[in-house]
């Protein structure tokens, strides 16, 4: 193994503005929440999952089924993000409208509302932190090593780590313990537990009715309906959250101890644009300002950015422009895939580090570059 040559670079100097500058440029409007208009955007998705479903099942037709995937998965994607804004609050200032909606919309996509609120809330509280975040964390050169072949491969080679959100659910990254499901998991505090219990269990009542649509409709109808959709649905939240901190032109640092504070975590993330997908995902990709001030609807974010980038100048990440389809970020998910391996176990300021070793084999070679050509062509 050895270190890829921008882990040495000098720590970045502090900002020389603070979080309140940044609060200040925002416009007034863009931090008031509308449950109505929040709740059109529901309906509004839900609708178009609805008109989706109908034309599939009414053209039945090999023809139309992988446009109906490729949409479906991306209006369950926005469904999610919705749901994952009732969990930061910013849905509404109703807790209760924001809970209630919350399980709606995340237990339609197969996520314990309040398990993934409260692990996501770490991830946010500890963003850009090399130990502690929580999503997509790095793995520690003593972690790294420790693991074997074939997790390696599947956490560093395509297609594996786009389906990773179940599993993440499921077992949390490597190096940290417990599950999002299990009420008595480290991640959770006490007074918390019941309402990951209650949330767990709305998951499994949906699993359960998953089922029963499979004895009334048939397994294949279903399959073709919800499932396939779900795992596009995966494969757009793994890739999002994974290029949302990864994958950048020059590296981004990683901070531990006194280095580390909120404002340079939220700099650390980065901005995307997702061509068409970024209206249907509800502009996820503008991840700075949502780091910053995850309270902003998200209808508001895009104009939250633009107004905050004279304050953040060399400190904000410009998105490279896509087309209709983000087939540019492929290749630097791929780069990032290739080069992003762990962080040392020592400093205050680290940067991601190469195992040279791990795509040497052929069988890696051959799914990237095949992947590159294919693009390329």
């Amino acid at each position: 193994m050895k270190m890829d040559g921008d882990a040495a670079l000098a720590p970045p100097a502090n900002p020389p503005f603070k979080i309140a500058d940044i609060r200040a440029a925002i416009p007034k409007h863009c931090w008031i929440k509308n449950p109505w208009r929040s709740l059109s955007y529901v309906f509004r998705d839900f609708f178009l999952a609805f008109v989706l479903m109908t034309m599939a099942v009414y053209f039945d037709s090999w023809l139309f089924w992988p446009l109906y995937w490729t949409a479906q998965g991306s209006v369950f994607m926005g469904l999610f993000v919705i749901g994952h804004d009732c969990g930061h609050g910013s849905f509404s200032d109703n807790r209760m409208l924001n809970y209630v909606m919350g399980h709606v919309l995340l237990t339609f996509v197969l996520t314990p509302f309040h398990g993934f609120r409260i692990g996501h809330r770490a991830h946010h509280q500890n963003h850009g932190h090399a130990d502690k975040d929580e999503a997509w964390v790095p793995l520690s050169e003593k972690i790294y090593k420790n693991l074997d072949s074939s997790t390696k491969f599947l956490r560093f080679t395509l297609p594996f780590p786009l389906l990773a959100h179940p599993l993440y659910l499921l077992y949390r990254s490597p190096g940290k313990d417990g599950s999002h499901f299990d009420p008595n998991s480290e991640i959770f505090p006490p007074s918390e537990r019941k309402n990951v219990f209650f949330s767990t269990v709305c998951w499994t009542l949906m699993f359960f009715l998953l089922l029963v649509l499979s004895f009334v409709i048939g397994p294949v109808l279903t399959i073709k309906l919800y499932w396939i959709p779900y795992w596009i649905f995966v494969l757009w939240i793994s890739s999002v959250t994974y290029l949302n901190h990864h994958g950048h032109d020059h590296k981004v640092p990683w901070y531990r101890g006194e280095e580390w504070n909120y404002l340079k975590g939220a700099l650390t993330t980065v901005d995307r644009d997702y061509g068409r997908f970024s209206h249907i995902h509800h502009h996820l990709g503008t991840h700075v300002i949502h780091h910053l001030f995850p309270q902003i609807p998200h209808y508001h974010l895009l104009e939250a950015t633009c107004a905050v980038k004279p304050v953040l100048g060399n400190y904000y990440k410009e998105p490279q422009k896509s087309g209709p389809i983000p087939i540019h970020l492929i290749s630097d998910l791929i780069r990032s895939l290739e080069e992003d391996h762990y962080v040392s176990d020592t400093g205050n300021v680290v940067y991601y580090q190469t195992d040279v070793e791990l795509h040497k084999s052929s069988w890696n070679k051959f799914i990237h570059r095949a992947i590159c050509r294919k693009l390329e062509g």
